[in-house]
C-alpha cells in the first residue's frame, strides 16, 4: 500500500493527512493486460486508418504487404493464447486467407477476442503455471508478454507503412 501526504493550511495552521491507495492485487498480470490493451487498440486503428486501396502496399519485395502484416499479427493471437489456454491451436490461416480491409478487420477482431479472455481472466498466481510453447516450458505470463511484444513489434512495422502512405499512426495522434 502507498501512502500519499499533503499538507494543507488554513488560518496559518499547517495540517497533514494522508491519503492510503490500494495497490492492485495482481500488479504484474495488470501491467501485462495494460500494454495488450494499448497495442490491442492500435493495431485494430491501424488497420481503420490505412485505406484499402493501399492494403497490398509493401515498402520493398522482402517484407510483408500491410493485409499480410495484420493477418500475421491475427494468427499469432491464436499461437500465443491458445498455448496459455492449453488448447490445440486453432487452424485460421488468416494472414494467407484474409485480403481486403473488410476481412482482416474483421478477423483481428475475433483474434483479438480469441484473447482477450486470456488476459481478462489471469493472475499472478496462475501467470507462474507453466505451459508449453514450442516444446519448450514457459511462465503463462511470459508467453502473455511474448505476445505483447510480438504485436508491439509488428505495429511498430504497420507505423511505418502508414507514415510511408503520409498517414499519422494512432499511437501518435493528437502530438506535436
Amino acid at each position: 500500500m502507498k501512502t500519499f501526504v499533503f499538507t494543507l493550511c488554513l488560518a496559518g495552521i499547517i495540517c497533514a493527512c494522508a491519503i492510503a491507495q490500494q495497490a492492485p492485487a495482481n500488479p504484474i498480470t495488470s501491467d501485462i493486460k495494460m500494454l495488450y490493451q494499448s497495442v490491442k487498440g492500435n493495431v485494430i486503428k491501424s488497420a481503420e486508418k490505412m485505406p484499402e486501396d493501399q492494403y497490398g502496399f509493401q515498402p520493398t519485395p522482402e517484407v510483408r504487404t500491410f493485409a499480410a502484416m495484420l493477418g500475421h499479427i491475427a494468427d499469432a493471437q491464436y499461437l500465443f493464447c491458445s498455448a496459455v489456454k492449453g488448447e490445440q491451436r486453432p487452424d485460421v490461416k488468416v494472414e494467407q486467407t484474409k485480403k481486403t480491409k473488410a476481412e482482416l478487420a474483421a478477423a483481428l477482431n475475433t483474434a483479438f477476442a480469441y484473447c482477450d479472455p486470456v488476459y481478462d481472466s489471469m493472475t499472478d498466481a496462475q501467470g507462474a503455471e507453466i505451459a508449453k510453447f514450442f516444446g519448450r516450458e514457459r511462465s503463462k505470463l511470459g508467453l502473455l508478454a511474448l505476445n505483447n511484444g510480438h504485436n508491439f513489434e509488428h505495429y511498430g512495422n504497420l507505423v511505418t507503412y502508414l507514415r510511408m502512405k503520409g498517414l499519422v499512426p494512432p499511437s501518435s495522434e493528437g502530438r506535436r
